[in-house]
């Protein structure tokens, strides 16, 4: 027998999770732009920042696999990094057409001063939840990212972008 249809109210929309999920992502980017304000970066793009100081030399191919963004959008993201000065592309030795990321010196000081304020960040979104609670949130938050990758319309590819880099592990 199926089962009676969800009423439509507001109240069914603010208990859905998707409607949840949307609301601390727009919190916690809110969070992050705020503490992160001195710097002028995104989440994305400083995730881009630690990607490239992790990998130097990935392209935005294998970029877009490790951070999980959609390629195109990368595209967006890499150009205000590198007008911003904060990364440097130069043409792969094996495939001019491929251009390779590398910070330079002013996005490796950028990114080595902003982890106080992403530390702090980080800390603010959980702080109204008791520790336990923090640790079983985040506990429930990985394992459903991991088993709905596949779902993902940019699943994330950590491992087979770093493989082609040669890099893995």
């Amino acid at each position: 027998m199926p089962s009676k249809p969800s009423a439509i109210t507001m109240d069914a929309v603010y208990t859905a999770p998707g409607y949840l999920f949307r609301r601390m992502q727009q919190i916690a980017v809110s969070i992050f732009v705020e503490e992160c304000s001195a710097f002028d970066l995104t989440p994305v793009q400083y995730a881009a920042l630690v990607a490239i100081h992790t990998h130097p030399g990935i392209d935005a191919t294998r970029l877009s696999a490790v951070i999980a963004f959609d390629r195109s959008t990368l595209g967006n993201v890499i150009e205000r990094l590198e007008s911003k000065a904060l990364i440097e592309r130069k043409p792969s030795r094996e495939d001019k057409r491929v251009k390779l990321l590398y910070l330079s010196k002013s996005g490796a000081a950028v990114l080595r001063d902003i982890m106080p304020s992403v530390e702090r960040a980080q800390v603010r979104m959980l702080q109204p939840l008791k520790p336990a609670d923090r640790k079983t949130l985040l506990a429930l938050l990985t394992q459903l990212v991991d088993l709905n990758n596949e779902a993902s319309r940019v699943p994330l590819r950590a491992e087979d972008a770093l493989e082609h880099l040669g890099k893995a592990g």
